[in-house]
């Protein structure tokens, strides 16, 4: 049967964050926009990334703190006679919330009149997509979308080692997506990866009963972050029982797939038992599967090549997102399908950030926001001139005190000479709600004295943000 073709101004193949903002605006500005979307609108943060571990963490250490109260552990003087966990329960919740959101995505859409197309997209040229449709039968007239367009959000998947497929082990290896849903507890996980998602998940089963063990190639957990903001994420990870594997090379199964196999620093080979194996070793975009190879675009190495203005070396054919490569965070693609839909519909843009601030939430949670003490000084030796940096402990901050969390401190990294704000660390408990004022002060240009002579209210976390600043002034005043 020959093909059924409509028309389309934007066509946008992916509903993640990046593409399904990107309607949304591009629509707002009065272009006819299509979206297509394979499984369900919201993407992998929506679906099975940022939102559900988010809400799984909170979960675990409610039923954390429940079990502290009743083995009579709290300070606060609160005790309960049991604390019981109702994982189906607990997993309904959270998959509440994501029906929620991506529901609400699909509200949005429709409100603002995009088209969205429930298929798989397969590109045929820079004009022209195919669409399989599910339930469609092999005699079905093909559906294409013809655009004057294309974005190109089809965002990023899991790295399966060769050695560690998913499922092999009986089912016993897994990737992040199915340690959201886990249908009880493991009694023994094993997580491949000491990186932001490894150690979020392993925490919340540990949180939850799981023994853990965490098994990472280099000689730190985290090895993206510097050694001072890691150091309270590692103790606290200590402290709740998790055993931590640095420096350890893993092999794959053993014989019969029960356990994982891995090489200490001195080279013998170990195994580690487990019921569930969680590989958690990355993301990379996702190119392949959807024809991607047909556009044969400039690519920087596994991501596809853009300008400041996402565009790709094809002419009306943009790209946002993980396909475009680090760093691979939902923000910075919804950020960037903004700025898309708004230079097609002819406004003046470039994506060209002070900062994209980036979180992690292990607890304690880490949040970084443009230049590190190491980069900055980097810079500083390239450009002449010299860098100084400040810290405020959470120890001297009557709010984190109150919230039993003293653990931790926010830095901040400047120009010696002019004071010019160059970039923010935190870590501590809540600080990824410090990571807006970093990113503004960053944005705005502010200097050392913008932020240590603005009132901030009493008591909070954010005073810690005034403080260091300050105490770069030389003006500290709760230390």
């Amino acid at each position: 049967m020959p093909p059924v073709y409509s028309q389309t101004q934007l066509l946008i193949i992916g509903g993640g964050p990046g593409g399904y903002v990107a309607a949304i605006r591009a629509a707002q500005l009065g272009l006819k926009v299509t979206l297509v979307e394979g499984k369900r609108l919201g993407g992998t943060c929506l679906n099975v990334g940022c939102i559900p571990s988010k809400a799984l963490i909170h979960a675990a250490e409610a039923f954390a703190q429940a079990r502290e109260q009743a083995y009579g552990r709290s300070e606060l003087g609160i005790s309960v006679s049991s604390a019981q966990l109702d994982l189906s329960k607990t997993i309904a919740w959270k998959d509440g919330i994501v029906a929620k959101l991506t529901g609400g995505v699909g509200a949005l859409l429709k409100k603002h009149g995009v088209t969205v197309v429930q298929g798989w997209a397969e590109v045929i040229d820079g004009k022209t997509v195919e669409i399989t449709q599910p339930g469609a039968e092999a005699g079905d007239s093909p559906q294409r979308i013809q655009c004057e367009h294309l974005l190109l959000a089809a965002g990023s998947q899991e790295i399966e080692l060769p050695f560690l497929p998913f499922g092999g082990g009986h089912g016993r290896v897994v990737s992040s997506t199915e340690a959201l849903s886990f249908a009880d507890v493991p009694q023994h996980l094993v997580v491949v990866g000491g990186g932001y998602i490894g150690l979020e998940l392993g925490t919340v089963w540990r949180k939850l009963g799981a023994e853990v063990t965490v098994v990472e190639a280099q000689d730190r957990i985290l090895p993206a972050y510097d050694a001072d903001l890691v150091k309270p994420v590692a103790q606290s990870l200590t402290k709740l029982g998790i055993k931590l594997l640095t420096a350890h090379r893993v092999e794959g199964l053993n014989a019969d797939g029960t356990a994982l196999t891995v090489r200490d620093p001195q080279g013998a080979l170990l195994e580690l038992p487990a019921d569930k194996i969680l590989v958690a070793v990355g993301r990379k975009p996702r190119t392949s599967g959807w024809g991607l190879e047909h556009l044969m675009l400039d690519m920087a190495g596994r991501a596809v090549k853009v300008d400041a203005q996402c565009r790709t070396s094809m002419k009306n054919v943009w790209a946002i997102g993980d396909l475009t490569g680090e760093p691979l965070l939902a923000h910075r693609a919804m950020a960037q399908g903004e700025l898309v839909a708004e230079v097609i519909a002819g406004h003046n843009r470039r994506f060209e950030p002070a900062s994209i601030p980036a979180v992690c939430f292990t607890d304690p949670e880490i949040v970084v926001a443009g230049h590190t003490p190491a980069s900055a000084e980097a810079e500083g030796a390239k450009h002449g001139f010299k860098v100084l940096q400040a810290l405020f402990p959470f120890a001297a901050n009557g709010r984190a005190l109150s919230l039993e969390a003293p653990e931790g401190f926010v830095r901040v990294v400047a120009r010696a000479d002019n004071h010019f704000i160059l970039g923010w660390q935190a870590v501590g408990a809540a600080v990824s709600e410090l990571s807006a004022a970093f990113g503004l002060s960053l944005e705005m240009g502010a200097r050392l004295e913008d932020v240590a002579h603005t009132i901030h209210s009493h008591p909070t976390l954010g005073e810690a943000v005034q403080e260091a600043c300050l105490r770069a002034l030389g003006q500290a005043l709760h230390i």
